[in-house]
């Protein structure tokens, strides 16, 4: 039996707006990964300790509050303390270019994908970066 792979979709903060995050839970669920969405306004230690328990091969982070900066180096930071640095990040979200770049170089997420981005390439990056996993 193949190993579908399992993805925390998350909203850190106090961001309210989820509809994004859904669209790409239900995405990642056509694409044949199983996909536990937390809900808004979680705290950094909320979503590293539900991936934990969930024993996820990605998190998701979505967000459009413009704390990003705050939220997911420290969400990254969490992760490293649980020893769980080969979980794969990706982020979605109002985010400029400078800051997904400095994201992504310096806090190690994987990917950020900004308004628009298409679900099937979302979907894709993440199946063939746990494919590299395995």
């Amino acid at each position: 039996m193949e190993h579908k792979i399992r993805v925390l979709v998350a909203k850190p903060g106090l961001d309210g707006h989820d509809r994004g995050a859904k669209v790409i839970a239900r995405a990642l669920r056509d694409a044949g990964m199983e996909v536990i969405y937390t809900g808004i306004q979680q705290t950094p230690e909320m979503i590293v300790e539900a991936a934990l328990q969930e024993d996820v091969d990605v998190i998701g982070l979505s967000i459009l509050s413009g704390a990003h900066m705050t939220l997911l180096p420290r969400v990254m930071q969490l992760l490293r303390e649980q020893g769980m640095d080969d979980v794969l990040v990706v982020a979605g979200g109002i985010i400029s270019d400078d800051d997904a770049r400095v994201l992504k170089m310096q806090y190690g997420i994987a990917e950020v994908y900004g308004p628009g981005a298409s679900t099937l390439e979302i979907a894709r990056f993440i199946q063939e970066r746990c494919a590299t996993k395995a």
